[in-house]
């Protein structure tokens, strides 16, 4: 899934992700940038993301309009 960083607070490790597609909010996994590039998150940030079995977003990773296929982007 792809979609943007609405929050994150960096000293609990808790954030919103909302996905692209649908709009819908998801709340982030506490360990959802283990092992990831990302040190930190700022709103509006980019992503990919997979959802966990209890619904919430992990394993997050640069994300690009490329990524998305947005027409006119290269």
């Amino acid at each position: 899934m792809q979609g943007v960083v609405k929050a994150y607070d960096p000293a609990t490790g808790i954030g919103v992700v909302m996905c692209d597609t649908d709009l819908a909010d998801y709340d982030m996994a506490g360990n959802a940038i283990e092992n990831s590039l990302f040190r930190m998150l700022r709103p509006g940030q980019r992503v990919v993301f997979d959802l966990d079995g209890d619904g919430l977003a992990t394993r997050l990773r640069l994300g690009s309009e490329i990524d998305m296929g947005t027409p006119g982007v290269n």
